[in-house]
């Protein structure tokens, strides 16, 4: 075995730009939350945002869109968190809903809330239906109209899904990336909530009160909608995509004037009170 002698005194005169160092760490060390000297920010992941977190199965490994694990994390959510974010589309106040109530969002919230306003539609008009029927002919059987409830879902599923999904892809052909698919569906979704307590109220037979409630979840609604879309659109830089919430607003009006003639115009026996006559409807 050979010996290399090397002396101290030409290493030291070398100075620091003659030493080299060499990691043995391997390609994961600098895998941790420490990023000083990588040269690289923090990114939407490190944030834990949940539409740019890696989708991953139980194993560790990946899953395709395809499968149920890919949607899973936007399922993985409880019910107070559902409830909160609820109840908080009804204030006012509610400005900037993405960051403040949907970091991130979810899917499993707008699912059942729009689900359980099909059958909210459904059950009320069926009810308003079947009382006014047994109070005009006591004894009369009454067939429910499920016909109603396939015009509710394909309404409401059409509207609070379909729309924010066509306007997501209009935005990305505009060159509008402010939001994902994700986060539509949660705004339309969540948007949809103050009609479930409206089409329980509904079934008074009182079509002033009928058409004030119809009203008021009209202008709630669209107002949330309004001042958490249009932020979005107003980030384009074609001025012209700001006229899209035109548009969004005539089609939630047409919403709004769909539930009231479709299911709540019933009445018990007599009208109380007067009602507010349709262009073209039959004369009472």
């Amino acid at each position: 075995m050979a010996y290399v002698a090397v002396e101290a005194d030409e290493r030291l005169e070398e100075g620091p730009e003659g030493l080299q160092f060499k990691s043995f760490l391997g390609s994961n060390a600098n895998d941790g939350s420490d990023n000083v000297g990588t040269g690289r920010g923090v990114g939407n992941t490190d944030r834990g945002y949940l539409q740019d977190r890696p989708h991953q199965t139980k194993d560790g490994g990946g899953g395709g869109f395809w499968t149920t694990e890919y949607y899973q994390p936007y399922f993985d959510v409880d019910t107070k968190m559902v409830l909160t974010r609820c109840y908080s589309t009804l204030l006012p106040t509610s400005t900037d809903y993405l960051s403040t109530h949907l970091n991130p969002a979810d899917l499993y919230g707008p699912f059942w809330t729009l689900t359980t306003l099909i059958f909210a539609l459904f059950l009320s008009s069926s009810l308003d239906a079947s009382i006014a029927a047994y109070l005009s002919a006591p004894g009369a059987e009454y067939d429910y109209d499920f016909q109603l409830l396939s015009i509710a879902v394909s309404i409401v599923y059409a509207y609070g899904l379909g729309l924010p999904v066509l306007l997501w892809i209009a935005l990305r052909y505009l060159g509008v990336g402010e939001w994902n698919v994700v986060e539509a569906v949660a705004i339309w979704g969540y948007a949809m909530f103050v009609w479930i307590p409206v089409s329980v109220l509904c079934v008074i037979p009182v079509p002033i009160l009928r058409w004030v409630l119809v009203a008021v979840a009209f202008v709630q609604s669209g107002y949330f909608l309004v001042r958490n879309v249009y932020p979005i659109l107003a980030s384009a830089e074609a001025k012209a995509t700001r006229l899209i919430i035109i548009a969004i607003t005539v089609l939630h009006a047409g919403l709004a004037l769909s539930f009231k003639v479709l299911f709540f115009s019933y009445y018990v026996i007599d009208k109380i009170g007067a009602d507010i006559p349709l262009p073209g409807g039959d004369e009472p």
